[in-house]
């Protein structure tokens, strides 16, 4: 360093250069920086390039491919009206058809009059679980030392259905997302009906529609665990119970596993957004709506104006207007289309859809901040509450992900990307004993995952089925894969399989990560908005508020109003009500009416007008939000909240405790720690594990002496400990089995169970055989020739060796 002297000496070399360097290096740091947004502007405009060009793509190959059916339609059309001109019976048509309409109107009118009258009903009830099943409430939140709206229900069975108490209880969560509880058990095919029907215990996590004052979050968390200590109390013989979240229930499952991680059984996690920013350019808008309507301050805001309390309606009013043509226009325009055939199933759905539950602000602040714009639970940031953050490496039950590509409120990359952020790679994964397990459906949409339709229906009930057999799959990342065959009689038959994935798997299904770099942005900017909020204009609102101006908001809601004004309340109802019983007994609607004809042509014609707004409004919204938040200045603005989680390196892995101490007893164990590698090896060497052979492995770990003295952590713990002896020395992991099984007695039981479990040898890949000649070789024992059917431990033979064993194991 110079000192003082030197830099004003005109003869010192420092004084002279210090100057020119000092400007050297500023333009050169200059031009780097200007580079650098150069290339991050050109970076955002390809985003934007191919956001548009996808949106574009879509709307003209979609809609071109509508109008031109529409030319079709239209062009039959005129063919029918120009033959019935001919005829001249248009004249009758028209006026039969103008009967017909008038009489659907009031039969539809009265629906909606139905539907008021349920709605106006529920509300006043206090808008109970819309469950297909009758109940029983075993606990309340609400009388707990942190009191919250959630109680615990006990779904009691059909006539047809035995439960076996015995079995895995089955625990439903569902969403709190502006509509109340049920959609889990909305029908008979739903999650609740799949249970029972396999003779499962189920319970249903519900809740109030108000919140019990001064609710947070974490309290709906301590209850969830409660009334899981209470079913594992009510079931002492039962495994612990699975827990189903769905929607925004999901990662309120994963809230409660990670702050509980020994409470439960495997989870599974249905249509949950979890990694929130994650997406597809061009092709998941809703995404965006934080960045475009303004982050946190908004439910903020509403909350204020609701005296305290936000409105679950707002959020029932952004599902609708995700799909207008569908919500908004085709639902209605098909109800009167098709109005002969009823109303029930129209009802049935709207008075759950018409539910509408409320959030304290601290409840909806927490998942807007922690989750929809901060993203915070991926980067393992969140807090439940002060001093108690989530962590989702906690987790050590089992984690089943369904998600869809039909779904356009939870795609499949917020449906899984947490994995790839959470995790260094499916090494960490089976480091810590952990079993994930997703699957990914082409063309169900959101609500249909928790309904259970018949297009779903296949997927719950395998899973369901599948839960039975987890104990027995290595840890590691799998796709679980449904194929269908003919059966006997026509009917369909399912094989299931577990095909070991990597992240790249997941990766695949996303188009990277730069496009979320703008949510940084907007999560740090919405901070920002928040507490200016909070500084200048909550106290004016919240001066301004009254309660009895809070609740005159929320019965003035759209949602609300729409549904109120259509009720027998209404006097002109009463005239619709009227009309409609007398055309019970004199309807006769027309047959082959061109009129009918025409009006769905316009029908059609103009929700595909619709269609086209959305995906115009979309494209707009997706360009709008990369053209503000994808800026150079707003990318570094945002760069202390980017997604950025230290993950361990690969080579840092195999020094993790779990590792080290996992090889060092690489020559420790016996008999079942012997089969169980071997099995691991084998099932690591195929790549993919079928159910039937899951089952078996399961069958011979819970029912087959020396493995069922284990209790199932015992197993889990040994089953964890040799699939990182099998990753990471899997040559050293065969070569060591000889000193596991000393006894020649041991050494062929071992092998007869090795070529049971995998199945016939015809259905075994070369690799697989090829592994097993290796086993029999280091064991020397012959090779075989023919498959083994029959549970080798399950013989005369088998039972006196296992005598022998668990004698010796006494000793």
């Amino acid at each position: 360093m110079a000192n003082i002297f030197d830099l004003f000496n005109p003869t010192s070399a420092k004084a002279m250069n210090a100057p020119l360097e000092d400007m050297v290096q500023k333009f050169s740091h200059f031009m780097d920086r200007g580079y650098e947004e150069t290339t991050t502007s050109a970076h955002a405009g390809e985003i934007i390039s191919n956001a548009i060009s996808k949106h574009a793509q879509r709307i003209r190959g979609e809609h071109f491919e509508r109008f031109q059916n529409l030319l079709t339609d239209g062009s039959d059309l005129l063919t029918k009206f120009n033959t019935d001109v001919r005829k001249e019976s248009l004249p009758k048509e028209f006026a039969e058809y103008l009967k017909d309409s008038g009489e659907r109107m009031i039969l539809t009118l009265d629906t909606l009059r139905k539907r008021g009258d349920i709605f106006i009903t529920h509300e006043s009830e206090g808008c109970p679980p819309v469950l297909h099943y009758k109940y029983e409430t075993i606990m309340d939140g609400k009388d707990f030392s942190y009191p919250c709206n959630y109680f615990l229900l006990k779904i009691l069975p059909p006539d047809d259905c035995s439960i076996d108490e015995t079995k895995r209880p089955f625990i439903i969560i569902d969403p709190r997302a502006g509509h109340g509880p049920g959609i889990g058990g909305f029908k008979t095919d739903s999650q609740v009906g799949v249970a029972l029907r396999t003779g499962h215990p189920v319970y249903f996590i519900a809740f109030r529609r108000e919140p019990e004052p001064g609710q947070y979050l974490s309290y709906i968390t301590r209850a969830e665990a409660e009334f899981v200590r209470e079913i594992i109390r009510r079931h002492p013989q039962a495994p612990h119970p699975v827990v189903i979240g769905n929607c925004q229930g999901g990662w309120a499952t994963l809230l409660l596993t990670a702050s509980n991680p020994d409470l439960t059984g495997p989870v599974v996690i249905n249509g949950s957004p979890v990694a929130t920013w994650a997406g597809v350019v061009g092709e998941n808008p809703m995404r965006y709506l934080g960045g475009i309507c303004g982050g946190t301050w908004i439910p903020m805001f509403l909350s204020d104006i609701g005296g305290g309390i936000f409105d679950g309606a707002h959020l029932v009013q952004n599902f609708e207007l995700l799909n207008p043509s569908r919500t908004l226009f085709r639902k209605y325009t098909d109800l009167y289309s098709q109005i002969d055939k009823g109303d029930h199933n129209f009802l049935e759905f709207e008075k759950w859809w018409g539910g509408f539950f409320l959030m304290t602000e601290a409840e909806i602040r927490w998942i807007v901040e922690q989750l929809f714009v901060g993203n915070r639970i991926v980067k393992n940031e969140a807090r439940i509450e002060p001093g108690r953050h989530v962590d989702l490496k906690a987790i050590k039950a089992p984690i089943i992900v369904f998600a869809s590509h039909g779904d356009n409120i939870t795609p499949p990359q917020q449906a899984l990307n947490w994995i790839i952020e959470t995790y260094a790679d499916v090494s960490e994964i089976k480091i810590r004993g952990q079993k994930i397990i997703y699957i990914v459906h082409d063309q169900i949409g959101h609500l249909g995952i928790f309904v259970s339709s018949k297009i779903a229906q296949r997927e719950h009930s395998e899973v369901n089925t599948t839960l039975e057999t987890i104990e027995a799959l290595a840890p590691g990342l799998y796709e679980m894969v449904i194929e269908d065959y003919e059966g006997e009689m026509g009917s369909h038959q399912f094989t299931v399989s577990f095909k070991e994935k990597n992240f790249d798997d997941i990766r695949e299904l996303d188009d990277g990560i730069d496009d979320e770099q703008a949510f940084a942005a907007v999560a740090r900017f919405s901070e920002v908005q928040a507490q200016a909020y909070e500084m200048f204009m909550r106290p004016v609102v919240k001066a301004l508020m009254t309660q009895g101006a809070a609740e005159l908001s929320r019965a003035l809601h759209p949602q609300r109003v729409s549904r109120s004004l259509v009720s027998s309340h209404n006097p002109a109802m009463r005239l619709i009500q009227s009309a409609a019983c007398s055309l019970e007994t004199t309807r006769k609607p027309v047959v082959n009416n061109p009129f009918v004809a025409l009006e769905e042509f316009w029908f059609k014609g103009m929700e595909q007008t619709i269609d086209m707004m959305r995906d115009s409004r979309d494209m707009a919204v997706e360009t709008l939000f990369h053209s503000v938040w994808n800026t150079p200045w707003t990318r570094h603005f945002g760069r202390t909240h980017e997604t950025r989680r230290t993950l361990k390196n690969p080579a840092e892995l195999r020094n993790l405790p779990e590792v080290r101490a996992a090889l060092l007893n690489i020559n420790r164990g016996g008999f079942t720690e012997a089969v169980i590698r071997m099995l691991i090896l084998l099932a690591e060497n195929r790549g993919t594990v079928r159910r039937d052979r899951l089952e078996r492995a399961q069958h011979l770990l819970e029912n087959c002496l020396p493995f069922s003295s284990l209790s199932a952590d015992q197993r889990a713990m040994i089953i964890q400990q040799q699939t990182l002896i099998a990753t990471y020395e899997p040559e050293q992991a065969i070569l060591t089995l000889p000193i596991l099984l000393k006894d020649e007695n041991a050494r062929l039981m071992a092998s007869k169970l090795i070529r049971y479990v995998p199945g016939p040898m015809k259905e075994m890949t070369p690799r697989t055989l090829s592994m097993l000649v290796r086993f029999h070789d280091v064991l020397r024992q012959p090779h075989f020739e023919s498959d083994i059917f029959e549970n080798p431990l399950e013989t005369i033979e088998g039972l006196n060796f296992t005598d022998l064993l668990m004698k010796q194991a006494a000793k």
